[in-house]
Protein backbone atom coordinates (compact mmCIF):
# COMPACT_ATOMS: atom_id res chain seq x y z
CA UNK A 1 0.00 0.00 0.00
CA UNK A 2 1.45 3.35 -1.08
CA UNK A 3 1.78 6.05 1.61
CA UNK A 4 -0.37 9.14 1.20
CA UNK A 5 1.07 12.58 0.66
CA UNK A 6 1.46 14.79 3.72
CA UNK A 7 -0.26 18.14 4.08
CA UNK A 8 1.00 20.55 6.73
CA UNK A 9 -0.48 24.08 6.85
CA UNK A 10 2.43 26.45 6.31
CA UNK A 11 1.14 28.76 9.03
CA UNK A 12 1.55 25.94 11.57
CA UNK A 13 5.34 25.95 11.09
CA UNK A 14 7.25 27.81 13.79
CA UNK A 15 10.88 27.19 12.85
CA UNK A 16 13.09 24.77 10.97
CA UNK A 17 16.71 23.90 11.55
CA UNK A 18 19.47 21.77 10.06
CA UNK A 19 22.64 20.68 11.83
CA UNK A 20 25.66 18.41 11.61
CA UNK A 21 27.58 16.69 14.39
CA UNK A 22 30.34 14.10 14.82
CA UNK A 23 30.17 12.08 18.07
CA UNK A 24 33.26 10.40 19.52
CA UNK A 25 33.20 6.63 20.13
CA UNK A 26 30.75 5.78 22.90
CA UNK A 27 28.82 9.04 22.57
CA UNK A 28 25.26 9.36 23.88
CA UNK A 29 22.47 11.91 23.67
CA UNK A 30 19.33 12.06 25.79
CA UNK A 31 16.98 10.90 27.01
CA UNK A 32 14.88 13.75 25.67
CA UNK A 33 11.28 14.26 24.61
CA UNK A 34 11.13 14.93 20.89
CA UNK A 35 9.51 18.29 20.17
CA UNK A 36 9.73 18.35 16.37
CA UNK A 37 9.31 16.43 13.19
CA UNK A 38 12.93 15.42 12.66
CA UNK A 39 14.93 13.63 10.01
CA UNK A 40 18.28 12.20 11.14
CA UNK A 41 20.70 11.35 8.33
CA UNK A 42 23.48 8.92 9.31
CA UNK A 43 26.75 8.85 7.35
CA UNK A 44 29.43 7.08 9.40
CA UNK A 45 29.54 4.93 12.52
CA UNK A 46 26.23 3.61 13.77
CA UNK A 47 23.52 4.52 16.26
CA UNK A 48 20.71 3.01 18.23
CA UNK A 49 17.74 5.27 18.90
CA UNK A 50 15.63 4.00 21.78
CA UNK A 51 12.11 5.39 21.31
CA UNK A 52 9.81 4.96 24.33
CA UNK A 53 11.93 1.98 25.40
CA UNK A 54 12.01 0.36 21.93
CA UNK A 55 15.48 0.25 20.27
CA UNK A 56 15.86 1.15 16.60
CA UNK A 57 19.27 0.26 15.16
CA UNK A 58 20.46 2.49 12.31
CA UNK A 59 23.28 1.79 9.87
CA UNK A 60 25.12 4.44 7.79
CA UNK A 61 23.39 5.51 4.61
CA UNK A 62 19.93 5.73 6.17
CA UNK A 63 17.59 8.48 7.31
CA UNK A 64 15.31 8.16 10.36
CA UNK A 65 11.93 9.87 10.77
CA UNK A 66 11.31 10.96 14.36
CA UNK A 67 7.95 12.25 15.56
CA UNK A 68 7.04 14.61 18.41
CA UNK A 69 5.95 13.47 21.85
CA UNK A 70 8.23 10.44 22.24
CA UNK A 71 11.14 9.89 24.60
CA UNK A 72 14.37 9.27 22.72
CA UNK A 73 17.84 8.13 23.74
CA UNK A 74 20.69 8.03 21.21
CA UNK A 75 23.65 5.66 21.67
CA UNK A 76 26.43 5.93 19.08
CA UNK A 77 29.15 3.53 17.94
CA UNK A 78 31.52 2.43 20.70
CA UNK A 79 34.45 1.87 18.33
CA UNK A 80 34.40 4.75 15.81
CA UNK A 81 33.19 8.29 15.28
CA UNK A 82 29.58 8.70 14.26
CA UNK A 83 28.64 11.51 11.88
CA UNK A 84 25.04 12.48 11.36
CA UNK A 85 23.11 15.50 10.15
CA UNK A 86 19.52 16.42 10.86
CA UNK A 87 16.58 18.53 9.79
CA UNK A 88 14.03 19.56 12.42
CA UNK A 89 10.70 21.24 11.77
CA UNK A 90 8.75 22.59 14.74
CA UNK A 91 4.99 22.56 14.17
CA UNK A 92 2.50 24.26 16.49
CA UNK A 93 0.07 21.34 16.23
CA UNK A 94 -0.54 18.18 14.24
CA UNK A 95 -4.01 17.08 13.23
CA UNK A 96 -5.11 13.52 13.96
CA UNK A 97 -5.16 12.83 10.23
CA UNK A 98 -1.59 14.07 9.87
CA UNK A 99 -0.42 11.96 12.80
CA UNK A 100 -2.01 8.86 11.26
CA UNK A 101 -0.24 9.51 7.94
CA UNK A 102 3.10 9.99 9.70
CA UNK A 103 2.74 6.70 11.54
CA UNK A 104 2.03 4.88 8.29
CA UNK A 105 5.48 5.83 7.01
CA UNK A 106 8.53 3.61 7.62
CA UNK A 107 10.85 4.76 10.40
CA UNK A 108 13.94 4.17 8.23
CA UNK A 109 14.72 4.81 4.57
CA UNK A 110 17.90 4.61 2.50
CA UNK A 111 19.47 8.04 2.31
CA UNK A 112 18.98 9.67 -1.11
CA UNK A 113 20.86 12.36 -2.99
CA UNK A 114 17.76 14.56 -2.94
CA UNK A 115 17.64 14.50 0.86
CA UNK A 116 21.36 15.29 0.99
CA UNK A 117 20.92 18.27 -1.32
CA UNK A 118 18.08 19.68 0.79
CA UNK A 119 20.18 19.34 3.92
CA UNK A 120 23.15 21.03 2.22
CA UNK A 121 20.94 23.92 1.14
CA UNK A 122 19.39 24.39 4.59
CA UNK A 123 22.79 24.37 6.28
CA UNK A 124 24.06 26.94 3.81
CA UNK A 125 21.02 29.23 4.15
CA UNK A 126 21.07 29.11 7.95
CA UNK A 127 24.36 30.99 7.86
CA UNK A 128 22.46 34.01 6.58
CA UNK A 129 18.86 33.81 7.83
CA UNK A 130 17.12 32.74 11.09
CA UNK A 131 15.29 29.41 11.56
CA UNK A 132 11.89 31.11 11.23
CA UNK A 133 12.72 32.70 7.87
CA UNK A 134 10.21 31.80 5.16
CA UNK A 135 12.91 30.24 2.99
CA UNK A 136 14.13 27.98 5.80
CA UNK A 137 10.57 26.99 6.72
CA UNK A 138 9.88 26.12 3.08
CA UNK A 139 13.02 23.98 2.84
CA UNK A 140 12.20 22.20 6.08
CA UNK A 141 8.68 21.49 4.87
CA UNK A 142 10.07 20.24 1.56
CA UNK A 143 12.30 17.79 3.44
CA UNK A 144 9.34 16.42 5.41
CA UNK A 145 7.30 16.11 2.20
CA UNK A 146 10.19 14.39 0.46
CA UNK A 147 10.12 11.51 2.94
CA UNK A 148 6.82 9.94 1.76
CA UNK A 149 7.78 10.72 -1.85
CA UNK A 150 10.99 8.72 -1.45
CA UNK A 151 9.01 5.99 0.32
CA UNK A 152 6.71 5.66 -2.69
CA UNK A 153 9.66 5.62 -5.09
CA UNK A 154 11.43 2.87 -3.14
CA UNK A 155 8.24 0.81 -2.93
CA UNK A 156 7.79 1.07 -6.68
CA UNK A 157 11.41 0.05 -7.15
CA UNK A 158 10.83 -3.06 -5.08
CA UNK A 159 7.59 -3.91 -6.87
CA UNK A 160 9.11 -3.73 -10.35
CA UNK A 161 11.43 -6.37 -11.70
CA UNK A 162 15.04 -5.19 -11.09
CA UNK A 163 15.84 -5.35 -14.82
CA UNK A 164 12.80 -3.23 -15.65
CA UNK A 165 13.66 -0.65 -12.99
CA UNK A 166 17.24 -0.48 -14.29
CA UNK A 167 15.97 0.09 -17.83
CA UNK A 168 13.55 2.82 -16.74
CA UNK A 169 16.28 4.60 -14.79
CA UNK A 170 18.64 4.40 -17.76
CA UNK A 171 15.98 5.84 -20.09
CA UNK A 172 15.49 8.76 -17.72
CA UNK A 173 19.22 9.50 -17.78
CA UNK A 174 19.92 8.85 -21.49
CA UNK A 175 16.71 9.63 -23.41
CA UNK A 176 18.50 12.34 -25.40
CA UNK A 177 21.03 9.80 -26.72
CA UNK A 178 20.48 7.27 -29.46
CA UNK A 179 18.91 4.22 -27.82
CA UNK A 180 18.27 0.78 -29.27
CA UNK A 181 16.46 -2.20 -27.82
CA UNK A 182 19.82 -3.96 -27.59
CA UNK A 183 21.21 -1.02 -25.56
CA UNK A 184 18.35 -1.22 -23.08
CA UNK A 185 18.53 -4.98 -22.71
CA UNK A 186 22.30 -4.83 -22.23
CA UNK A 187 22.00 -2.17 -19.53
CA UNK A 188 19.26 -4.19 -17.79
CA UNK A 189 21.25 -7.42 -18.00
CA UNK A 190 18.54 -9.43 -19.77
CA UNK A 191 17.78 -10.52 -23.32
CA UNK A 192 15.81 -8.24 -25.63
CA UNK A 193 12.92 -10.73 -25.64
CA UNK A 194 12.81 -10.83 -21.84
CA UNK A 195 12.85 -7.03 -21.62
CA UNK A 196 9.95 -6.79 -24.08
CA UNK A 197 7.97 -9.21 -21.92
CA UNK A 198 8.70 -7.18 -18.78
CA UNK A 199 7.63 -3.90 -20.39
CA UNK A 200 4.43 -5.41 -21.76
CA UNK A 201 3.63 -6.94 -18.37
CA UNK A 202 4.32 -3.88 -16.22
CA UNK A 203 4.16 -0.84 -18.53
CA UNK A 204 1.67 -2.20 -21.10
CA UNK A 205 3.88 -1.16 -24.00
CA UNK A 206 7.15 -2.13 -25.65
CA UNK A 207 10.52 -0.74 -24.54
CA UNK A 208 11.00 1.43 -27.63
CA UNK A 209 7.41 2.70 -27.58
CA UNK A 210 8.06 3.71 -23.98
CA UNK A 211 11.25 5.54 -25.02
CA UNK A 212 9.50 7.58 -27.73
CA UNK A 213 6.57 8.46 -25.47
CA UNK A 214 9.02 9.49 -22.75
CA UNK A 215 10.86 11.72 -25.24
CA UNK A 216 7.56 13.27 -26.35
CA UNK A 217 6.69 14.16 -22.76
CA UNK A 218 10.08 15.74 -22.18
CA UNK A 219 9.71 17.66 -25.45
CA UNK A 220 6.35 19.08 -24.36
CA UNK A 221 7.96 20.29 -21.13
CA UNK A 222 10.56 22.18 -23.18
CA UNK A 223 7.95 23.54 -25.59
CA UNK A 224 5.88 24.97 -22.76
CA UNK A 225 8.64 26.13 -20.42
CA UNK A 226 11.48 27.32 -22.66
CA UNK A 227 12.07 29.43 -25.76
CA UNK A 228 14.17 26.79 -27.51
CA UNK A 229 13.38 26.28 -31.18
CA UNK A 230 11.61 23.14 -32.34
CA UNK A 231 14.85 21.92 -33.93
CA UNK A 232 16.77 22.43 -30.68
CA UNK A 233 14.11 20.61 -28.67
CA UNK A 234 14.01 17.74 -31.15
CA UNK A 235 17.78 17.30 -30.87
CA UNK A 236 17.82 17.53 -27.07
CA UNK A 237 15.06 14.93 -26.74
CA UNK A 238 16.62 12.33 -29.01
CA UNK A 239 14.47 12.73 -32.12
CA UNK A 240 16.18 11.83 -35.38
CA UNK A 241 14.93 14.83 -37.40
CA UNK A 242 12.57 17.78 -36.99
CA UNK A 243 10.07 16.00 -39.23
CA UNK A 244 10.25 12.88 -37.06
CA UNK A 245 9.73 15.09 -34.00
CA UNK A 246 6.71 16.83 -35.53
CA UNK A 247 5.11 13.55 -36.56
CA UNK A 248 5.49 11.85 -33.18
CA UNK A 249 4.38 14.90 -31.19
CA UNK A 250 1.18 15.06 -33.26
CA UNK A 251 0.74 11.30 -32.84
CA UNK A 252 1.23 11.29 -29.06
CA UNK A 253 -0.31 14.66 -28.15
CA UNK A 254 -2.92 15.26 -30.83
CA UNK A 255 -1.51 18.74 -31.53
CA UNK A 256 1.42 20.14 -33.41
CA UNK A 257 4.43 21.49 -31.55
CA UNK A 258 3.41 25.05 -32.50
CA UNK A 259 -0.11 24.51 -31.21
CA UNK A 260 1.20 23.11 -27.92
CA UNK A 261 3.45 26.14 -27.44
CA UNK A 262 0.71 28.60 -28.44
CA UNK A 263 -1.80 27.09 -26.04
CA UNK A 264 0.71 27.08 -23.21
CA UNK A 265 1.98 30.61 -23.71
CA UNK A 266 -1.51 32.08 -24.19
CA UNK A 267 -2.64 30.88 -20.77
CA UNK A 268 -5.31 28.55 -22.18
CA UNK A 269 -5.97 25.21 -20.43
CA UNK A 270 -3.05 22.83 -20.81
CA UNK A 271 -3.30 19.62 -22.78
CA UNK A 272 -3.25 16.41 -20.77
CA UNK A 273 0.13 14.75 -20.84
CA UNK A 274 0.13 11.24 -22.17
CA UNK A 275 2.20 9.00 -19.95
CA UNK A 276 4.77 6.68 -21.55
CA UNK A 277 2.63 3.61 -20.94
CA UNK A 278 -0.50 5.24 -22.31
Amino acid sequence: MMPESLSLPFESLRNAYAGSIVYPPGGRYGPRIQQDLQLVLLYTGEMTVTIDGRPLHVQPGHVVLLKPGHEELFAFSKTEETWHRWISVHVSSLSEEMRNKLYQLPELLPLTEEMNKLTDLMLSMLRHVPPNDTTILSLGLAAIYLYPTETRRLLLQREKHPALYTALTWINEHYSDEITLHDLASQAGVSSEHLIRLFKQHEHTTPMQFVWAYRANRAVELLTNTGLTVSEIAERCGFKTSNHFARLIKQYKGRTASEIRQVSWSGLPQLTKREPNG
